[in-house]
């Protein structure tokens, strides 16, 4: 898929002001990954204006999850959605140290990363291929299958992969365990390649406001100024975040929101004693 997200043209026009602001380029694209201030903002929830972690109730899974790790925010991405949504508290507490069983030893490999829950599609095609000798083709017909829930196909596919199974010397029994184990997540599963496009995006903005606020805040409300009820929502958490929302002024204003900073420009946390002001 080919997306048009308003949030590209937010991480763009933050980039420009922050140059302008404060004479610091940029790349996005080299950002790291494990950025203890990006990671310490979606740990406290703080994702007003971060691509898909904006709701209620992600903010609250994150502050339970406290992600330590870019592949957390992948498999956020994936779960927060209807049917998966009832997997994420199995997610946090192997993530917090719940004790994970497999039915399988060949399922650890494929599960360990995501604490034992099939999040991505990617991993129940995985373990028709390990398990049942799926070839990649058998495999994706098998998505198809769980995700349509087509009965006829589906009853197919199940005794297909069950005598695949039982190929690669499995008992029957634990084969239909295992095939009804991985049905409730094919059919809710979001396709991992995917969900880390959209983490990127989510992460990338998640960085900008951790390290660049007022300027990040500033590309924000530029970029949603024609909706009044976001503009309120926004203003309110520039105000949370200790930034200060000024008037038009004819001597500083721009056509759209920027920046006005007082004392150092170096890249701080905003304080009390050095206040960035958003017009």
């Amino acid at each position: 898929d080919f997306l048009g997200l308003k949030n590209l043209t937010i991480i763009e026009s933050a980039i420009k002001i922050i140059k302008n602001t404060r004479g610091v380029e940029i790349d996005i694209d080299k950002i790291p990954l494990d950025d203890k201030k990006t990671l310490d903002l979606f740990k406290k929830g703080a994702t007003t204006g971060v691509f898909q972690f904006e709701s209620g109730g992600m903010k609250r899974y994150l502050k339970e999850l406290k992600p330590g790790k870019f592949e957390h925010i992948i498999a956020m991405v994936a779960l927060y959605r209807p049917g998966p949504m009832e997997w994420i508290p199995e997610f946090i507490a192997g993530r917090h140290g719940r004790e994970m069983t497999y039915l399988h030893p060949k399922l650890k490999p494929i599960l360990e990363k995501t604490y034992g829950v099939a999040v991505y599609q990617e991993q129940v095609m995985q373990i028709s291929r390990e398990l049942a000798g799926f070839t990649r083709g058998e495999a994706d017909t098998l998505r198809k299958a769980m995700g349509k829930k087509i009965p006829e196909l589906l009853a197919e596919q199940k005794e297909k992969f069950v005598n695949g199974c039982i190929k690669n010397g499995l008992n029957k029994k634990l084969a239909e365990k295992i095939f009804s184990f991985i049905e409730p997540f094919a059919g809710y599963g979001f396709n991992r390649s995917h969900a880390a496009c959209y983490a990127m995006i989510g992460y990338e903005t998640a960085y900008l406001k951790a390290h660049y606020p007022a300027e990040f805040m500033a590309a924000l409300l530029s970029s949603d100024q024609n909706d009044t009820d976001r503009i309120a929502i926004e203003i309110d958490e520039c105000r949370n975040m200790g930034i200060e929302i000024m008037p038009p002024d004819i001597n500083e204003s721009f056509a759209s929101f920027t920046v006005v900073t007082s004392g150092t420009t170096q890249n701080k946390a905003i304080s009390e004693k050095e206040k960035a002001k958003t017009i």
